[in-house]
């Protein structure tokens, strides 16, 4: 029922999108769609994971599918930063494209963190509770992490093997000199934080939910 809620919700997001282009001819939000679709890759691969520990995957491929999904994790919230783009649309109906934007984030933040809390329920398992919070918590810092890569070096999840010496370079600079990355380092600190709170709020709010799931 959940994958077919959030496949619904992708469904109407993407309809939207299509919607404004054929209304407008611009192609302004449809990188909504291309956000949303990457936002989707850490929520199956988390399922993957989830039923191969439960199937008795050998412990280097859970490894491998966790490496993958911490990867392309960060692109879930992602999504939430495409509002900044809502100033610079110039073709269509400022309420429409704040609730395609609103409606595109909402969906991918419920993508990452159902994907971590699966992982939770896996990590949990093996390394206790503690254990199952502190991987959470620093796959969520490092996600904020990642909004750094993607939103102020403008790079994708795959160029960590296709570019990974202009990562490496990128990410020394801003520890070399972090003064002169203030601004983008500190929001992303932010924005790791708010998704820590986020995350927590998320598992009291949706507990009951989410123990069907831990029940499977």
């Amino acid at each position: 029922m959940l994958v077919g809620a959030l496949l619904a919700a992708s469904v109407v997001v993407t309809t939207g999108v299509a919607f404004r282009v054929q209304r407008t001819g611009s192609l302004d939000t449809t990188n909504l769609v291309w956000n949303l679709f990457l936002a989707w890759i850490p929520f199956v691969v988390a399922l993957v994971l989830y039923d191969g520990a439960r199937h008795g995957a050998s412990r280097n491929r859970l490894l491998a599918l966790g490496f993958v999904w911490l990867l392309f994790l960060p692109n879930a919230p992602y999504i939430v930063t495409d509002a900044k783009w809502l100033d610079e649309y110039r073709t269509g109906a400022l309420w429409y494209d704040t609730l395609l934007v609103g409606a595109a984030a909402a969906v991918g933040l419920v993508l990452g963190f159902v994907s971590l809390y699966l992982i939770q329920i896996v990590t949990s398992k093996r390394l206790g509770s503690v254990g199952g919070w502190t991987v959470a918590v620093s796959a969520l810092v490092l996600s904020g992490l990642g909004v750094y890569l993607g939103r102020f070096q403008r790079w994708n999840s795959w160029e960590l093997f296709t570019e990974p010496g202009k990562i490496v370079r990128g990410l020394a600079a801003a520890a070399i000199d972090p003064l002169a990355h203030a601004r983008p380092l500190a929001l992303s600190a932010f924005f790791a934080l708010t998704l820590c709170v986020g995350y927590a709020l998320f598992t009291v709010v949706f507990r009951s939910q989410l123990e069907r799931i831990h029940d499977r």
